[in-house]
């Protein structure tokens, strides 16, 4: 039937007929469902496989039969007498030759989104997007069902499509608002575990490879890459003590992070993945045993190669199918928390990857990133970049921000390559990168949404915090935003890392040379809030372990890392060390193994072990270690010039009435006996650490536990002590009273 031919003028145009059936219409809402005309109220419906439809009320009794228009299933009826006032409220009865079934009709719903949402996510201030867009189970007009909502601005024609119909284009088309270029349609009846995808045209015409949902919160397992419905706002939490005693000033808190990749931390048989449960059992109580104040866990958004340890995500808001079901991520973080375990997530809005299924080009043009390659192509990862100056990207990357912060009660964020956002020429070469406006390398608008992230999460109060890896001296990363700053809460001291590493590979007979580098960090120690990590970048890409890095025999190997280890938590700044480390693993980090479990078994890996428990421990409950981490008021040289023997001595300050500490480090295998050190006052001072302890590993030499100092003036303080400094070895002392 052509649209000139006499027909009623309450039938459909055949054009928007054709247009339905060729799942080619850009306003299927306009066509399909219930509409008024002047002849009375009309339904059309688009049911393939059926050859008869009939619409039925609320006691299941058929009135009306509607006339199918065309065979691939477009039927359509003007509804009379009892029917007529059915209204909304109707069920529509599919009838082919095998079989007959029921269904609400999806386009008998009005929107469930407002106008609201369109105004905040085009400002770019849409705090709530996860609660709006995505796959929601929701309860709308009555009706049990998923609202799915995708922003595509520039696509002609975009559908729902999975498993509850039959993964067919034509069947759930989406209604476009206008005013935000979101896309949306409640599909009744639809429940959680359904397995979906969006179907795009984009405005050329072009048929795209089936999308994932950006804003999916549950995922397939890969190879598989659709989104799953899930609900994420009915876990029963048993962490409000946790949650409530949170908030407070964690630069004056003891912070010691175990970083942690969950698919090779350990394996189970076969080697499977362990479940959240079962990392649960295994993973929380070893670092909590060991004195670990936080996990940090290497990225769990969905990612779709392993070999990328979570960095190229494509679910942001999706736990990893990996390890189970998303809400057993919830019970993962609801038990770290029982067990005094802050998690810390590392998040990746620097890149994401080119993947068909994911946000590239996801409506057919450039969309989440920036449409120049210039500034939005990574050519380091092969990636795309955000584009930042975009404010329906920037809603989307704060409300995923705020979401693992919420829905998971997540701790705090470690923001993954922050550098490569802030500089345009970052590892471009000249011509390859776009300068901003005053013709500067500097990414204004990626500064701008860092600002924003961090006023966000710390504005809502919970004792959340944000950390930045950031390998530069762009200042006041962790200045808060009202005092120019960047408002993270904490930055990686990358140049503490190297340098000190740098320090401990050289022979002890050739340290006299590098003396600086223990002591060059002490410079700008107090100009950041820091982090000091030993991260999983330091043992990957032929880098050896830490354990590999130590110079000497065996034992001195060992010796080399406890002391190194002691230097580290006496140093100003929260400490992270990445898992295996803690003791000694000498094969680096292979993320397709689990970790060499099989050295606990020997004493020096057990000893090394047992150090880190108790540095944990002596960090933990030594204010003086810990409460002026971010303080020049908290720290003190004592000897810091002793090249020819590589001895370096520091002093730690709490609050008022803290008992001091002094931290000193032999990195020769030879003792110091009768070593003169100044110390803040006289008295009884205990020996809290030695790294050279039996216990340890170590050859058991020092000061018997306790050290008698006198009021005699050395390096600029009141008291002494003529100490011996054991080989290799850290020591810590404090001062206990006259």
């Amino acid at each position: 039937m052509s649209d000139h031919a006499v027909s009623p003028a309450w039938m459909a145009r055949q054009s928007d007929v054709d247009a339905i059936v060729g799942g080619r219409h850009g306003d299927p809402f306009a066509v399909l469902g219930p509409h008024d005309t002047p002849e009375g109220p009309v339904v059309r419906a688009f049911v393939p496989h059926a050859e008869f439809l009939d619409v039925v009320d609320s006691a299941g009794r058929a009135v009306a039969r509607l006339e199918r228009r065309d065979d691939a299933g477009f039927f359509e009826g003007l509804l009379k007498g009892k029917a007529a006032k059915l209204g909304r409220r109707y069920v529509l009865r599919a009838t082919n030759r095998s079989a007959s079934w029921d269904l609400i009709d999806p386009y008998a719903f009005a929107p469930f989104l407002g106008s609201t949402d369109d105004y905040l996510l085009v400002e770019g201030t849409h705090r709530r997007l996860f609660e709006r867009l995505g796959a929601q189970l929701v309860e709308h007009e009555g009706v049990a069902g998923v609202n799915f909502a995708v922003w595509a601005p520039n696509a002609a024609r975009v559908s729902v499509v999975g498993d509850f119909n039959a993964w067919d284009g034509r069947r759930h088309q989406m209604r476009k608002r206008i005013d935000s270029g979101i896309w949306e349609i409640f599909a009744p009846g639809v429940d959680a575990g359904a397995v979906y995808k969006y179907e795009i045209v984009a405005a050329d015409g072009r048929l795209l490879p089936l999308k994932a949902d950006p804003f999916g919160f549950g995922s397939e397992m890969r190879p598989s890459t659709a989104s799953v419905v899930v609900r994420t706002d009915r876990f029963e939490w048993t962490d409000a003590d946790w949650m409530a005693r949170r908030p407070g000033d964690d630069r004056r808190r003891p912070m010691s992070i175990y970083e942690v990749h969950l698919g090779s931390w350990a394996k189970a048989d076969w080697g499977r993945f362990l479940t959240w449960d079962e990392l649960s059992d295994r993973l929380i109580p070893y670092a909590a045993g060991l004195g670990f104040t936080h996990l940090e866990l290497l990225p769990v958004s969905e990612h779709p190669f392993d070999a990328s340890w979570g960095y190229q995500p494509i679910g942001l808001f999706a736990p990893t199918r990996r390890f189970g079901e998303p809400e057993g991520f919830a019970r993962f973080v609801d038990k770290a928390h029982a067990a005094g375990l802050g998690v810390i997530l590392d998040w990746v809005p620097a890149h994401f990857p080119t993947d068909e299924h994911g946000l590239r080009e996801f409506d057919g043009g450039p969309l989440y990133e920036h449409a120049d390659p210039r500034r939005g192509f990574h050519p380091d990862w092969n990636t795309a970049i955000y584009d930042f100056g975009r404010p329906e990207v920037v809603s989307m990357l704060c409300a995923n921000a705020l979401f693992w912060l919420e829905r998971y009660h997540i701790d705090g964020l470690r923001v993954d390559a922050v550098a490569s956002m802030l500089y345009l020429d970052y590892s471009r070469k000249e011509g390859e990168w776009l300068p901003n406006e005053d013709g500067g390398r500097d990414n204004r608008e990626a500064v701008a949404f860092l600002r924003r992230v961090n006023e966000l999460v710390y504005g809502l109060g919970t004792g959340a915090v944000t950390i930045a890896e950031e390998s530069t001296a762009w200042p006041g990363v962790s200045a808060p935003v009202y005092a120019g700053g960047l408002g993270f809460g904490f930055k990686w001291n990358m140049g503490w890392m190297h340098d000190t590493l740098d320090f401990m590979s050289r022979e002890a007979i050739h340290r006299r040379w590098h003396h600086d580098q223990l002591t060059f960090g002490l410079l700008y120690a107090f100009a950041e809030n820091f982090v000091l990590p030993l991260s999983h970048d330091e043992v990957v890409h032929g880098k050896g372990s830490l354990i590999g890095k130590m110079t000497g025999d065996h034992w001195q190997k060992f010796a080399n890392l406890r002391a190194y280890y002691g230097f580290m938590w006496g140093h100003p700044g929260k400490k992270l060390l990445f898992m295996g480390q803690e003791f000694g693993q000498w094969a680096e980090w292979n993320h397709d193994k689990s970790l060499d479990w099989h050295l606990t078994d020997y004493p020096e890996h057990r000893g090394l072990q047992s150090l880190l428990r108790d540095l944990n421990r002596v960090y933990r409950d030594t204010p003086a270690l810990h409460a002026r981490d971010c303080e020049q008021e908290g720290f003190r040289w004592v000897v810091v010039e002793d090249r020819d023997q590589s001895v370096y001595a520091f002093a730690r300050f709490g609050e008022w009435g803290d008992p001091p500490v002094l931290v000193v480090s032999n990195f020769t295998p030879l003792p110091r006996d009768h070593y003169r050190l100044g110390f803040p006052r006289a008295g009884r001072w205990r020996e809290i650490l030695n790294s050279d302890a039996a216990c340890y590993g170590g050859s058991n030499m020092g000061n018997g536990g306790e050290i008698r100092v006198e009021e005699r003036e050395s390096h600029g303080l009141p008291a002494s002590a003529a100490i011996l400094v054991p080989p290799l070895a850290t020591v810590m002392f404090e001062w206990v009273g006259e």
